[in-house]
């Protein structure tokens, strides 16, 4: 880490110096860019990923006092911007979590019916929507984002094995669903 980077990190926890604003709006600029990625890929919404980006950087902004500059920033921040998906996760009707698009991008085998690619496409969406929040996050993270179950977990706050867990009950669920629908998984 570079001084000035620590001198703007040390004067962001202090929060009371004269420089406290002048240190966020240069942490707010430095990390907003992978705030806004990590939130979008978690709620699959760019238009909602902006406003969480915002509202994770107001909460950056009140919880100065618990940062450990030694610890580094973007974990922390991180970890804030996952706590406001989940919090807007939790908000929404359940079958709206995961867009259409998503499953557009999974490729269908050639031979396959467009429509019952579409419709199977449509159906594991809406599965996939049910999900509780901490499930669906997890599974987004390392199934559909393909991310490390370690950074996963940093990012969650929870263990590699806590990621695991939920990502099998997230599967399990998806499977239970998906076969009341009449889909063989």
């Amino acid at each position: 880490m570079q001084n000035g980077t620590i001198g703007v990190l040390n004067e962001f926890r202090q929060g009371s110096s004269e420089t406290f604003e002048a240190s966020f709006e240069t942490l707010f600029h430095q990390h907003q860019r992978a705030v806004y990625g990590w939130i979008l890929r978690i709620v699959r919404n760019s238009s909602v990923a902006e406003d969480l980006t915002i509202e994770s950087f107001w909460r950056i902004h009140q919880a100065h006092v618990r940062f450990e500059p030694a610890r580094g920033f973007e974990g922390w921040a991180r970890r804030i911007a996952t706590h406001a998906a989940l919090d807007w996760l939790r908000a929404q009707p359940a079958q709206s979590a995961l867009s259409m698009e998503v499953c557009a991008e999974v490729q269908a085998p050639v031979e396959a019916d467009p429509a019952v690619t579409a419709e199977l496409r449509t159906k594991t969406a809406l599965a996939f929507g049910r999900l509780p929040p901490k499930l669906r996050i997890a599974a987004t993270l390392t199934v559909i984002e393909e991310l490390p179950q370690k950074e996963v977990a940093v990012a969650l706050g929870i263990s590699v094995a806590a990621v695991k867990l939920r990502v099998f009950r997230a599967l399990r669920l998806l499977r239970k669903d998906l076969e009341r629908q009449g889909i063989t998984p």
